[in-house]
């Protein structure tokens, strides 16, 4: 992608500042902070957080659930008939599609995430796919619409948030319809009071504040299904952007400086320790570089707190004299899926899975 300012579309930017504009949405929002790695379960104050609009005004005891469209039997639900129904909790790993897009050089304009739009929780919810069979799918439809109460502009465009999944994706068993985050009722800014969940897929595929469900007889091309594509030119069509891609993240190891966050530590031998995921599949191994990505050694991967949840890895380096180095850590998922040393752009900055380099400062134990 040439840098050339003449050269670049609307909506990045060659300038490593983020505007006024990206710093209000950086404080609507917010991401894990990387010490959060250390837990199974992320707390869910800690857990990422990605909101469109507004984080709507809702009341459980009066909220009803349509599925309608292209169904033999539209069904109305409330929570309480949601609950009511055979529930199920699952750890699951959810990132934001836009993770990584503050380090892409030209910078896409948006909600400027670096590493940390991650997180895990514990959800817990009703399996959509028994009502889904319930409501009776008729044989001309192909997708569901999934319909939020957030409402706004984006792209000038006036809209409810909408995305849209496959029969086939849809019907799958580990998608559901959650009412609860780690043990407790949904948090407003989470999606209170229902969300629907699609573990393996990018966030924004999990519409939050679930209003209704309606099948369609042709793939829907609402504004958040064209917006989540990866595009190198506006006028391209671009490949929709689905499953998380492959990603290793490092618990930040010693103390932090406080503007740069960079670590530093003792002359020593020290347990890094972080977590992987992928939405293709498991991840099968994570390699550890202490010299920027020039050399390469295997971590000890652990096990997933389910199939849908991030690995913990663990890595003995050894910091054998005072110096700079620069950590790095890479995963490779069972489908062959590897992360890249260089950014994979495009005009939004989605997928951007490049692995994450941690500049660290050994010093003597001697050193104030």
């Amino acid at each position: 992608m040439e840098s050339d300012v003449s050269d670049l579309p609307e909506g990045v930017s060659t300038s490593s500042e983020v505007s006024l504009d990206e710093l209000q949405l950086s404080q609507r929002n917010h991401g894990m902070h990387l010490e959060g790695l250390r837990y199974d379960v992320t707390p869910a104050g800690m857990h990422y957080l990605l909101i469109h609009f507004d984080v709507p005004e809702t009341d459980e005891t009066d909220w009803l659930l349509s599925v309608g469209g292209l169904v033999r039997k539209p069904l109305e639900l409330s929570m309480a008939g949601l609950r009511s129904r055979p529930s199920l909790t699952m750890p699951v790993t959810m990132e934001c599609a836009g993770n990584g897009r503050a380090r892409l050089s030209p910078r896409p304009i948006s909600q400027p995430w670096i590493t940390e739009a991650i997180g895990t929780a514990d959800w817990t919810g009703t399996p959509l796919r028994p009502i889904l069979e319930e409501a009776g799918i008729e044989d001309d439809a192909v997708e569901l619409v999934f319909r939020g109460a957030d409402h706004g502009i984006q792209g000038g465009v006036e809209q409810d948030y909408e995305r849209s999944l496959s029969l086939e994706n849809a019907m799958r068993d580990e998608v559901i319809l959650a009412y609860a985050m780690n043990g407790e009722p949904l948090p407003p800014q989470h999606g209170s009071p229902l969300r629907l969940v699609v573990p393996g897929w990018y966030g924004m595929t999990s519409v939050k504040w679930l209003t209704a469900i309606e099948a369609v007889p042709e793939p829907f091309r609402g504004f958040q299904m064209e917006a989540y594509r990866a595009r190198q030119e506006p006028d391209e069509e671009g490949e929709p952007v689905t499953r998380m891609a492959p990603r290793a993240l490092l618990v930040p190891p010693g103390f932090p400086e406080f503007l740069t966050r960079s670590r530093i530590v003792d002359v020593g031998r020290h347990m890094l320790m972080g977590r992987a995921w992928s939405g293709w599949g498991p991840i099968e191994r994570v390699d550890v570089s202490s010299d920027g990505g020039a050399t390469w050694a295997e971590a000890a991967v652990g096990e997933a707190v389910s199939p849908y949840a991030w690995v913990p890895w663990t890595f003995w380096w050894d910091a054998a004299e005072p110096g700079a180095f620069e950590l790095c850590c890479r995963a490779t998922d069972a489908a062959g899926n590897s992360q890249p040393l260089e950014q994979p752009w495009n005009l939004h900055g989605f997928s951007n899975n490049m692995v994450q380099r941690v500049p660290v400062e050994v010093r003597s134990p001697a050193d104030p």
